[in-house]
């Protein structure tokens, strides 16, 4: 008899590893490694995930005191590699095995099982629609071709139909009326036949003309180099990281699929990751321009049945190159030879949920489980990923950096322009937009070319606000200030998306809920009233498109607005982050930065490096044509090393002061941070579990040098969703094993009830 270790699905930190159940004599060509089971846990049944398959028990267990597995619920979905990287992932980030491995599993796949009665067997619980099949038609193979009557015009019509290879049944219904009829009869005489193929969901397809990826006539010299460290770090297979630093437009694109090129020569697949849904489309018509059909897409705009297929063809062999957000990571391709990430400072890549992982530090770990190269790519890479490059090692790998420092042919980077707004309101314009910028958009209209605005806030103004008191409207479930919506009159939670009418906040006589004035301003500027002011501007002269969150919240609307975008003769693409990172269009000639510092205000360590690399980024989309670019960025903070860098494109101005106070107040990249939340509906409960953890932890780390704890405290978001929410906040050295740690504390404490605890190892919202 057989055994295996079997992670039950209960998520709880108590339950630390896996336990052992014997195969039965009848499932044992089913059990595998990645396979889910039903097996007894606690006299009761549970789904497990199989992470390993062995000939004898543990040592010291009789074999008769072990239970048998029940039954298998779903065909293996990870390998044991996989299994591997996911009991890494419950100790790095202190969370459950079992939500380790959700990931990993079949899109759609749910937690729960049910079955008809008693006598039948248990089934799992999935979302996804099963696989859809859909009726081709073609010719019989026969040695003389069929010869319809002479009144059969529509067998014959059918006939030409597929003379030219199989059709889909629908295409010639569409095409041939009464084709059903004339089909049937066809295949009765063996003239035809109709078969059922799968039809696969989520291609992606777009219009956009930057979804091709040319093949240049040559490299550049940053290029040759970047593609000779990425065959380096692909021989050495140990799990090698190349950071490739290209300015904005540099070609690092091309870069990526020279290197899948190769390994795909050596029969290895790849995974790319790109931060931003805006930017699948984009990027899978690129990839798919060089390799066609071996490409599949995973990322959480597609359906449950779209991310299954796709996710099915990566598990069958049908597509080595899988292009994605974060969680393409868990794709089922085993014999990997390149992992990428592309705008890997991003932030979207840390994961706000539990497993609260960094798709960096988890591809990292993929890379030296699987042999295979990790590639980063940024113009603006994040200082944690330059200071291991100048370390040369990291985790016992070596991390190299190339940098790519000019852009192909003939394009140049943009001119970038500062303007001080307060000077601007000193001088009388009380216009959301500087004379300069106002000139400029003219200029791009008159020459029928394309603008880029960026603002990094959404709804038509920030906040409303008591003239006569100063209150600002605060959502009654959340500490978050209400966001004005203009078009709609609403004002909205953006923490818990509960939403009221302005003539019935706080309630119908639409007044102040501090002091009863009626006398509410509306405070900040949202992308609705830059857009508005822009249609002043422009009028019929130009397209206007918006771009935030409210107008691509429906499927597919990031890509219908870009195509729309791509389309037009003359356009303003006005948006919030999304618009600010990879897009390609050589059209645009101007990029205005409405508000730059937004950003810079927040009360976050990462706030200045955000803030350059949005800056830098976006003010790559000018110029990537012939016609050279220009930038305008409005700010009344023109003399922050951020915006000074941006200025001048010498990312020195800002790192050099960036890296003197993060050293000085010991954050990354020279010390770990974790959070640990503490959240629930009783206050006094979520304060006394929280300062029994501090307790704890400062009991633990006494007198253990570079470690520090700081709180509790409440959070800044110090209530959402009526839950109140209070941290602590622990700082360790940057080789120091926190998510152990921190996992050993939260177990000790035990189960509070009401109080949930959430750990952020590395953690990236301090909010």
């Amino acid at each position: 008899m057989r055994y295996a270790h079997v992670v039950v699905d209960i998520p709880t930190r108590a339950l630390e590893g896996a336990f052992d159940y014997a195969i039965p004599a009848e499932l044992e060509g089913e059990v595998e490694v990645g396979c889910t089971v039903l097996v007894t846990f606690s006299r009761r049944p549970q789904v497990g995930y199989v992470v390993a398959v062995m000939d004898h028990p543990v040592a010291g267990v009789s074999p008769d005191k072990i239970r048998p597995i029940q039954q298998v619920l779903a065909p293996s979905s990870f390998d044991l590699g996989a299994a591997r990287v996911a009991s890494w992932m419950a100790r790095e980030y202190a969370c459950p095995p079992c939500e380790a491995l959700r990931p990993f599993l079949a899109p759609g796949q749910l937690v729960k099982v049910r079955r008809e009665d008693d006598d039948a067997p248990w089934q799992l619980v999935c979302e996804r629609s099963g696989p859809v099949d859909v009726r081709w038609v073609r010719l019989a193979e026969a040695e003389e071709p069929f010869e319809p009557r002479k009144n059969a015009s529509r067998q014959r019509a059918v006939l030409s139909a597929l003379a030219a290879g199989p059709v889909r049944m629908a295409e010639l219904a569409a095409t041939i009326p009464g084709a059903s009829q004339a089909v049937a009869a066809l295949e009765a005489k063996g003239a035809v036949c109709v078969e059922m193929r799968r039809r696969v969901r989520g291609g992606d397809e777009t219009s956009l003309s930057s979804a091709v990826a040319k093949r240049p006539d040559h490299l550049t010299e940053g290029q040759k180099q970047a593609l000779e460290a990425i065959d380096a770090a692909c021989t050495a297979a140990r799990g090698d990281v190349v950071l490739v630093d290209g300015v904005t437009g540099s070609g690092k694109t091309e870069v990526y699929l020279a290197a899948i090129e190769r390994v795909r020569a050596q029969g290895k697949g790849a995974l790319v990751l790109v931060p931003e849904i805006s930017l699948t489309a984009q990027t899978v018509g690129r990839f798919r321009s060089r390799f066609g059909d071996d490409v599949a897409v995973l990322h959480s705009r597609l359906s449950a049945g779209e991310r299954y297929d796709q996710w099915d063809l990566v598990r069958q062999g049908l597509a080595h190159v899988v292009v994605g957000a974060r969680s393409a990571l868990f794709a089922p391709l085993y014999n990997v030879g390149l992992i990428i990430i592309d705008e890997e400072h991003e932030g979207s890549y840390k994961q706000g949920s539990a497993p609260r992982y960094h798709a960096r530090e988890l591809a990292a770990r993929l890379a030296r489980e699987r042999g295979c190269a990790l590639v980063l790519g940024s113009a603006t890479p994040s200082l944690e990923s330059l200071a291991r490059c100048r370390a040369k090692t990291w985790g016992g790998v070596r991390w190299t950096r190339v940098s790519m420092p000019e852009r192909p042919g003939t394009a140049v980077l943009p001119t970038v322009s500062v303007v001080d707004m307060t000077q601007q309101f000193a001088g009388g314009n009380r216009s959301i937009f500087s004379r300069e910028l106002t000139s400029a958009l003219e200029e791009v209209i008159e020459r029928r070319e394309k603008a880029v605005l960026l603002l990094n806030r959404r709804g038509f103004a920030t906040f409303l606000m008591c003239r006569e008191c100063g209150c600002v409207p605060e959502c009654p479930h959340c500490s978050t200030s209400l966001t004005y919506h203009e078009r709609t009159h609403e004002l909205a939670c953006h923490t818990c998306g509960r939403t009221w009418p302005t003539t019935a906040w706080p309630d119908p006589s639409a007044v102040c809920p501090n002091c009863g004035s009626r006398y509410m301003g509306a405070f900040g500027v949202g992308t609705q009233r830059v857009e508005d002011e822009l249609a002043m501007i422009v009028g019929d002269r130009a397209e206007v498109i918006r771009m935030d969150t409210d107008t691509t919240s429906g499927k597919g609307g990031h890509q219908r607005l870009l195509e729309r975008f791509d389309a037009a003769e003359c356009a303003v693409l006005v948006g919030t982050q999304m618009i600010a990172k990879g897009l390609d269009f050589p059209e645009v000639t101007l990029v205005g930065v409405v508000n730059a510092d937004t950003t810079l205000k927040l009360p976050d360590f990462r706030a200045g490096e955000r803030t350059y690399s949005l800056l830098e980024q976006v003010a790559g989309r000018a110029g990537r044509g012939e016609r050279p670019g220009k930038v305008i960025v409005q700010t009344y903070w023109a003399a922050h090393p951020a915006i000074q860098a941006v200025a001048r494109h010498d990312r020195s101005l800002f790192l050099s002061p960036e890296l003197d106070e993060r050293m000085e107040a010991d954050y990354p990249p020279y010390a770990r941070l974790a959070n640990v939340v503490a959240s629930g509906r009783d206050p006094r409960t979520v304060s006394l579990a929280l300062d029994d953890l501090a307790a704890d932890l400062r009991r633990k780390l006494q007198g253990a040098r570079g470690w520090e704890v700081l709180g509790p405290a409440d959070c800044l978001k110090a209530r959402a969703k009526d839950r109140v929410r209070r941290h602590v906040m622990v700082k360790a050295p940057v080789d120091a094993n926190m998510g152990e740690l921190l996992g050993r504390a939260t177990r000790e404490l035990g189960p509070r009830p009401g109080v949930s605890i959430a750990v952020d190892v590395d953690c990236y919202d301090l909010m």
